[in-house]
C-alpha cells in the first residue's frame, strides 16, 4: 500500500530574503514566511493528513506549527534526519561571497554532500512511511534536503537548472510498500497550477 509523503519547504527567513546560505544555522521565520506557511496550509486542505513532522530547526518547526493549527492536526513531531544540509564555512554567506572566498563548493570545509543528506533522510522517511502505510503525511523540511531527495529519486531529472524549490511549496513523494520512491508533485504553491512530473 502506497504512502504519500508531502515535503513542504519552510517559509521565508530574513536570510532567504537576503539570499544567504542558511544550512544548520537556526534562523527564524520572518512575517513573509509566516504568511507563506498559512497559505501553504490552505492549499494542503485537499487531503486528510494523518500527521505532521518537522525538522527541529525553528524555521521549519514554526512552519509546521502554523500548518498543524490551520489543519487541526496534533502538534508536529521532530525528525532530526530531515534537518537542513550542513554548508560548513559558507553558512551566512551570499552565493557571490561564497564564490569569492571558496570558489567551487566542493572545496568548502564542513560541506555535507547530497549523498550524505540522502543517506540520513531517506531511511528515516521510509521507516515513517512503513509506520503509516496507505496514509498521507506532512513533513516540513528544507530546500537542501528536498532537492537532494528529488535528485536521487528522479535520477537528477528534477529539479532542472532553471527550477527552484520555493519557500512554502509542497513536494509529494509516493513510497510503495516495497520502499520504492517516486515524485508525484513538484513545487506546488497557492496560485500556481500543480506541476506533476511525467512518470
Amino acid at each position: 500500500m502506497d504512502t504519500t509523503l508531502c515535503l513542504v519547504r519552510h517559509g521565508e527567513t530574513d536570510w532567504n530574503a537576503e539570499h544567504r546560505i542558511q544550512g544548520g544555522t537556526d534562523i527564524p521565520l520572518n512575517d513573509t514566511g509566516r504568511a507563506q506557511a498559512f497559505s501553504a496550509a490552505q492549499d494542503l486542505r485537499r487531503h486528510s493528513w494523518a500527521g505532521i513532522y518537522s525538522s527541529p530547526l525553528c524555521r521549519a518547526f514554526e512552519t509546521a506549527e502554523i500548518i498543524a493549527a490551520e489543519l487541526h492536526l496534533p502538534a508536529p513531531r521532530c525528525i532530526p534526519a530531515v534537518q537542513e544540509r550542513s554548508f560548513g564555512e559558507i553558512e551566512g554567506l551570499t552565493v557571490e561571497e561564497r564564490i569569492a572566498r571558496f570558489g567551487d563548493e566542493a572545496d568548502v570545509p564542513g560541506l555535507e554532500s547530497r549523498a550524505d543528506v540522502v543517506a540520513r533522510a531517506q531511511p528515516a522517511l521510509t521507516a515513517l512511511a512503513d509506520q503509516h502505510a496507505g496514509e498521507h503525511l506532512l513533513i516540513v523540511s528544507h530546500g537542501g534536503v528536498i532537492g537532494s531527495l528529488m535528485r536521487f529519486v528522479t535520477d537528477h531529472q528534477r529539479p532542472r537548472p532553471q527550477e527552484y524549490i520555493h519557500n512554502g511549496s509542497a513536494n509529494e513523494f509516493c513510497v510503495s510498500s516495497a520502499g520504492h520512491w517516486s515524485l508525484s508533485r513538484y513545487d506546488a504553491r497557492p496560485g500556481r497550477p500543480d506541476y506533476r512530473p511525467v512518470p
